[in-house]
């Protein structure tokens, strides 16, 4: 009897552990994705001139920040060697670790956007912005890692019982944490007059999530010894060479890559959406940040249904293809020239809401079904590599664009055009429906399980 056959043994008695255990972890997530969004209602003010109480950077320098999430995942390997931690070192050691990165990272970025800097430069932006980064590249590598161990944590506790629906009920906590930095910070940094307050803000509840955390390990090795007690020692340990089975499995490799076009048109497209809506829609710009919180206010409920679907019916492979459709459509729709009103914008934001529901819920239950559970830890970080490629370098991308086709200095002032921006985003909405096509046949060669129903 492998690892997960004897957890799974333990927890059919005591569904009440794992739903603790769920909402411990979707807790300390929820803080994670806070911080992650906090700033992106505060382009406005980040942009804003110095003279007229802003910080003064320009498009180009708030695209290389909301990139730097990725920098350290991406250029040094930390997320793949926070998997290969993971899977050796276990949950708990992993889990508190990155949680730790992600205060240290907080505290950083908080020093640089709360402190002057005068007209120091450093790459050709200026040092506030560098700094700034650098925090937020510290919190990025200690927030994706604290992702991939919170989606294992679910495997191991929920593996044959509701998978979907706890993966599902965790994207909806974290989207709650998305959600209220979407909706709260700028009228937090206003209220308080201060850019950096909402930050401050996010890692006091960050705090208050590693403890959440510190509480679960104890849950944890509680689980561990029982099954040890009763079961014995089980050899069903990660090697390196175990690395082999993720490398060679086509259908990994398309997950994988569905995830990275998807995640890039919507993570990235929600850093400027708030200007967006002000720009093209009209929509003042103390509420132009409601509209798209909306997005993972949907998410909340619609993902969990979404999951549960997926437990009790299956067509993982299906879901995953209608969202890609669905994502595709709404950045379309946000390109056309028509209908510049802010109730057309609500409109498509909740379409695109019901598409980031739809994928995720079937995406994260679906990677278990191709690759063994002790090799998880390990696929989910190579899965999170390859999408913070897309985290980090489409922001700077889209920016850029911005900046020097999208920005025009008329008689009125300065106007934006956000036409090319969204056919960009439509493009990342078109390539994962193509991938989403292959999945589904590579499921019907492979017979993964990816239609099939996740309940025993």
């Amino acid at each position: 009897m492998t690892v997960t056959q004897k957890i799974q043994k333990k927890l059919s008695d005591s569904p009440a552990a794992r739903w603790t255990a769920l909402a411990i972890v979707s807790f300390t997530m929820m803080c994670t994705y806070f911080i992650t969004d906090v700033m992106a209602s505060l382009e406005v003010m980040l942009t804003t001139p110095v003279a007229e109480g802003g910080l003064g950077w320009t498009s180009s320098e708030y695209g290389f920040f909301s990139g730097a999430y990725g920098y350290i995942n991406v250029f040094l390997l930390m997320l793949f060697f926070g998997g290969l931690i993971l899977d050796r070192c276990g949950i708990r050691f992993t889990g508190t670790m990155s949680c730790s990165f992600m205060l240290l990272g907080v505290a950083l970025k908080w020093y640089a956007l709360s402190h002057d800097f005068g007209t120091a430069t450093f790459m050709g932006y200026h040092l506030q912005v560098v700094c700034a980064a650098l925090g937020f590249a510290i919190f990025g590598m200690g927030a994706e890692i604290t992702g991939i161990t919170v989606s294992k944590i679910i495997i191991k506790w929920f593996t044959g019982h509701e998978v979907a629906l706890a993966m599902g009920l965790q994207v909806a906590m974290a989207r709650v944490g998305t959600a209220a930095a979407l909706a709260c910070s700028l009228p937090m940094a206003q209220a308080m007059q201060s850019v950096s307050f909402p930050v401050l803000f996010g890692g006091a509840c960050l705090c208050i999530g590693l403890l959440a955390y510190l509480v679960y390990c104890v849950m944890d090795r509680k689980l561990d010894a029982s099954v040890a007690a009763s079961d014995g020692q089980s050899d069903d340990r990660f090697q390196l060479k175990d690395l082999k089975a993720i490398f060679t499995s086509r259908g990994f490799w398309l997950i994988t890559i569905l995830c990275l076009m998807f995640y890039a048109g919507v993570f990235p497209f929600l850093k400027f959406a708030t200007k967006l809506m002000i720009a093209k829609y009209h929509v003042d710009p103390d509420m132009a940040g409601l509209i798209p919180a909306m997005l993972p206010f949907g998410t909340i409920l619609l993902t969990p249904v979404f999951g549960t679907l997926y437990d009790r019916i299956g067509k993982g492979a299906t879901l995953m293809l209608i969202g890609s459709v669905m994502l595709t459509i709404v950045h379309v729709l946000f390109a056309l020239p028509l209908l510049n009103v802010w109730w057309f914008a609500v409109i498509v934001m909740v379409i695109l809401g019901v598409a980031f529901s739809l994928v995720p819920s079937a995406m994260w239950p679906s990677v278990p079904k191709i690759i063994p559970m002790k090799q998880l830890g390990s696929a989910y970080a190579i899965i999170f590599y390859i999408q913070n490629i897309g985290l980090s370098m489409v922001p700077l991308l889209i920016g850029w664009v911005i900046e020097h086709y999208s920005t025009h200095q008329t008689a009125e002032g300065v106007t934006y055009d956000y036409t090319l921006p969204m056919c960009i985003f439509a493009v990342f909405g078109f390539l994962a429906i193509l991938v989403a096509l292959a999945l589904k046949r590579e499921d019907r060669l492979k017979d993964y399980g990816l239609e099939k129903r996740n309940m025993e």
